[in-house]
């Protein structure tokens, strides 16, 4: 077992805004009835993207650019650069963050992603393939790569504090949440744009049946974003928001060695264990070991609902604060196959207990 770490407790650290961009819709309010629902919106693969039959996506179908800025403008973004840009949009919105109420040098943007601009790399790259330098589009160069997403929703909102992206597989966005906790215990900000972006495409599907995955990982892939707005809970009240959420403990583990799983689940998990809700992210719903020691209480799997990418931990922890009642206690669970593993604790959003 490697990198295992217990974090400090964020106890005045709360949420004051949501954003989701999922095979639910565009909006919270799609993806709270997609929870409440449970049923599945995967879809089926198009025939001719595989051939291999039988295979599920969750397109962001609703998803428009045009519908948030002029065609021309969003021409100049790749699709995952625009779900950042649009949900961070509706995440400032959410929160009572109206443009330059805020100092922007105070308030950053941190995101898991695993793809990113993908299509637009694969576009530039098939220009070389095919005719070498001449045929390298320059303006696709700055999409394709994985900062990209939060680079851009920084510049068009305005947003001046810490930018960084962050990629450790299925728990890309678990990691940007951890980060993004760090800026606001050490003042470098007063709100963290935080979650995850990631966007599929047939190429990505055709990559995975190379690799032999679209029966394994690779299955059930799915895009969009899914952001929270995490402020201090001092600046918080100062401007009177509504909070949605507080955070708790984040623990986590590096990597899980044979031999050592029981060990890092006991640091991730120490009894006893208190929770109302457990959500599952991830590769977490694979775990035996894992399940084994969870309390008797309503689990949450959003992955089999809006299926899965590399950072949908950006919607999973947008669908437990959805789904977590006032002073209600959450636990959110997330893994990868090689590490990191994740644990974070979250309360339910009643201003007088956060």
């Amino acid at each position: 077992m490697t990198g295992g770490a217990v974090h400090p407790a964020y106890h005045d650290t709360v949420v004051t805004g949501l954003a989701a961009i999922s095979a639910a819709g565009v909006g919270i309010d799609p993806l709270r009835e997609a929870l409440r629902a449970g049923a599945s919106l995967l879809k089926p693969v198009p025939d001719g993207i595989l051939k291999e039959r039988g295979q599920l996506w969750g397109k962001a179908d609703a998803f428009r650019a045009s519908d948030f800025m002029p065609p021309l403008k969003a021409r100049k973004f790749d699709r995952c650069s625009l779900f950042a840009v649009v949900a961070a949009g509706m995440a400032l919105r959410d929160a009572g963050i109206a443009p330059g109420s805020l100092d922007p040098a105070r308030i950053g943007v941190v995101l898991g992603c695993g793809f990113g601009g993908i299509s637009n790399a694969e576009e530039f790259l098939r220009g070389y393939f095919s005719c070498g330098a001449e045929g390298m589009v320059p303006m696709l160069f700055p999409n394709i790569v994985p900062n990209a997403s939060a680079s851009n929703a920084s510049i068009e909102h305005k947003l001046k504090g810490p930018n960084v992206t962050t990629i450790q597989r299925f728990c890309s966005a678990e990691s940007a949440l951890l980060m993004a906790l760090r800026f606001l215990e050490e003042d470098r900000a007063d709100v963290i744009l935080t979650g995850g972006v990631d966007e599929v495409t047939p190429l990505m599907l055709r990559g995975f049946s190379a690799l032999g995955q679209l029966r394994g990982f690779g299955s059930g892939f799915s895009e969009g974003a899914g952001i929270l707005v995490l402020e201090r809970g001092d600046h918080a009240r100062r401007r009177g928001a509504r909070v949605l959420a507080g955070v708790g403990g984040v623990r986590t583990v590096g990597r899980l060695a044979s031999g050592a799983v029981r060990e890092g689940i006991n640091r991730l998990m120490p009894e006893p264990l208190e929770a109302d809700l457990v959500a599952l992210s991830g590769t977490a719903p694979c775990q035996r070991e894992l399940l084994e020691r969870l309390p008797p209480v309503p689990r949450l799997e959003p992955g089999r609902i809006l299926g899965r990418s590399l950072a949908m931990g950006g919607l999973a922890m947008a669908s437990l604060v959805l789904s977590l009642p006032a002073g209600a206690r959450g636990l959110y669970l997330s893994a990868s196959p090689e590490g990191p593993w994740y644990a974070i604790d979250w309360h339910g959003g009643d201003p007088d207990q956060l």
